[in-house]
């Protein structure tokens, strides 16, 4: 139970309606446990009227039911008159049959006040489970946001999707019938053996023997089923992994023709989480039916000592009585029967609210400090800037220094893996640097706010990401609803040199794209991407190999428009084609995560470095082709 405390503050928030719910809970199971006091009371009263028909007329005595006394006096029926006809001669069998109808209608509304109340109970309880559900799926939704870009490599989508589904789920069933069945059993157990003490002890007594074995069942069961629970739980995130890489990576799947790995691979898994489900219903098959056989041994030592009694003439039990503990104890039977599924739906919670936590208590490796600058002019300095990522260990960066004006062009160049994107991911705080400083205004990124920092940054990744929305809608994905959205929309295309292809298609900037963008080319999807960065007009700009995926021409088109988009903003450009940083104020030239040239395009041409071997490899590629 410990992991579930973690829900106390959920509970908290709904106080009122728990404390509502364990009203209705004691109200419908006192209504509950009156009725087998009427059982008792019916059959006693159809006992003594056979009794007295062997009696003369005279002699005929019949007692009103003390429950007919205490609940039918009060609506002013002569019951007393009624049974006083007796003596003089009246019909048993008709008074009989009188009395026994009255107990029937109570026996009726109490069950039907029962019903009502435990419809109540179920309102209250249930519709909390639901609420607190909601709350947590959005609390752990809410705190994936804040996590790092790290945390997003370390785990996988489909882990994480399960534990805000099916975790959150299992959670759940704790929270509501869990909860509820706990607590209805608990109050019913302490009516009924309340009630069963001041009709019996002894009797009382025989009937909860069993309970002690019951009690040692479950306190061994359980550790079985939280281990089998946790199992079954990551085995289940395993399968969503699997279909949720399968789904994203069809393409290429299908273009090596490994549909029949993948199935394998998937069926593999689902064995595995088969088995696993299978041991633990092992154990909840046994576990019930092993309750069950504890109930009614205790029905049928009722029944047996009971009967012993009445047949030894003790005036304090009564074949009514019989009938009312053996009523009881099927009461009890399935609150009871019920701690197995209980007991397993806890042990399940359980392990589901570790998984849970174990995401929740992660803390952000990149978070808010100080607030120390409050407007962004641009200026970028990077001052002996190395870092290390964590999870591998590979060096990207080695002592990086340079600095952008406001208003500046920096170029980088470089092979792959010289450490061009890290570049980017650092002046976006994704990572922050092992060592030296990254500074904006000459104020350190980490005493900037994160969301002041990144409203002031357009980036176009060289991974593209767009949205299973309209084109509209994802280019318009950072822009607060206005009136000129849809003029600033058209204008961000056309400087991107998308708007023609978007107007080649059908339903235009209405046209919903697949996941992640399927629906567009390589080259579209980067112009949608360009589009989408400069539309909030930005004071920094992060082109990452932004243009790969175009041809030259249109490469030259973009570039001229996203000139008058540049003027007066900072812009960094990475890119592995000359044409695309020549322009630049500064360019610097990476490799194996230092700087190893710098300056303007004219003056590393004269160098005859790195730089210009780059260049004049271009050349011949641009003069073959």
């Amino acid at each position: 139970m410990r992991p579930l405390l973690k829900l106390n503050p959920y509970f908290a928030k709904y106080k009122w309606h728990m404390l509502l719910g364990m009203v209705f809970i004691t109200l419908s199971n006192l209504f509950a446990v009156y009725a087998p006091q009427v059982v008792r009371e019916a059959i006693d009263l159809i006992t003594a009227g056979f009794r007295q028909m062997e009696l003369p007329a005279d002699q005929r005595t019949l007692a009103v039911p003390e429950m007919l006394q205490r609940w039918v006096g009060w609506t002013g029926l002569d019951l007393a008159g009624r049974t006083a006809a007796l003596g003089d001669g009246g019909e048993i069998a008709s008074t009989v049959v009188w009395l026994a109808a009255v107990l029937a209608i109570l026996y009726l509304a109490f069950a039907l006040l029962k019903g009502f109340f435990m419809f109540l109970m179920r309102q209250t309880i249930i519709v909390v489970s639901r609420l607190i559900e909601y709350d947590l799926k959005n609390d752990v939704f809410d705190h994936y946001q804040r996590l790092d870009r790290a945390f997003y490599k370390r785990n996988s989508t489909g882990d994480l999707m399960n534990r805000i589904s099916e975790d959150v789920g299992k959670v759940r069933m704790y929270l509501g019938p869990a909860v509820m069945y706990t607590i209805n059993l608990v109050v019913l157990f302490v009516m009924c053996i309340g009630f069963m003490l001041h009709v019996n002890t002894e009797l009382t007594l025989w009937t909860l023997a069993p309970l002690p074995l019951m009690s040692i069942a479950i306190y061994y069961v359980s550790d079985i089923i939280n281990k089998r629970s946790t199992a079954v739980q990551q085995q289940q995130s395993r399968l969503s992994t699997l279909a949720q890489e399968s789904f994203s990576g069809i393409r290429v799947l299908k273009t090596y023709a490994k549909e029949p790995m993948a199935v394998g691979r998937f069926r593999e898994a689902a064995e595995d989480y088969r088995n696993r489900s299978l041991e633990q219903a092992k154990v909840d098959s046994l576990f019930m039916p092993a309750i069950m056989l504890l109930i009614g041994l205790s029905t049928v030592l009722t029944i047996l000592i009971g009967g012993l009694k009445l047949i030894n003439g003790d005036p304090t039990v009564s074949v009514g009585n019989i009938a009312e503990f053996v009523i009881y104890v099927n009461m009890l039977t399935w609150p009871f029967a019920s701690i197995g599924w209980v007991t397993s739906l806890i042990q399940q919670a359980s392990a589901s609210m570790v998984r849970i936590d174990e995401f929740m208590s992660t803390e952000p490796a990149i978070a808010d400090a100080a607030d120390e600058l409050k407007e962004i002019s641009g200026a970028i300095t990077f001052h002996e800037v190395s870092f290390v990522y964590p999870d591998t260990g590979i060096k990207a960066l080695d002592r990086v220094s340079f600095h952008v004006p406001a208003g500046g062009t920096l170029a980088v160049v470089g092979h792959t893996g010289s450490g061009k994107s890290t570049l980017v991911d650092l002046i976006g705080r994704l990572y922050d640097p092992t060592e030296g400083e990254v500074r904006i205004d000459d104020v350190d990124l980490r005493q900037v706010r994160l969301d002041r920092l990144r409203n002031h940054l357009g980036t176009v990744p060289q991974d593209v990401f767009l949205f299973s929305d309209s084109i509209r809608s994802n280019i318009a994905f950072r822009l607060e609803p206005g009136r000129d959205n849809e003029e600033r929309v058209v204008q961000a295309a056309r400087a991107a040199q998308v708007h023609e292809d978007i107007m080649g298609f059908p339903k235009g900037y209405d046209t919903v794209l697949g996941e992640r963008g399927i629906t567009l080319s390589g080259g579209q999807k980067q112009r949608v991407s360009i589009a989408r960065a400069i539309i909030a007009r930005p004071r920094i700009l992060l082109f990452d190999d932004a243009l790969s995926a175009v041809d030259t021409a249109t490469e030259e088109a973009i570039l001229r428009e996203l000139r008058s988009v540049m003027k007066g903003r900072t812009t960094v450009i990475i890119s592995h084609r000359i044409s695309a940083v020549r322009d630049a104020d500064q360019i610097l030239v990476l490799a194996h995560g230092h700087v190893a040239e710098r300056g303007t395009h004219s003056e590393l041409v004269a160098l005859g470095g790195l730089y210009n071997q780059l260049h004049e490899e271009q050349l011949l590629e641009e003069a073959a082709g």
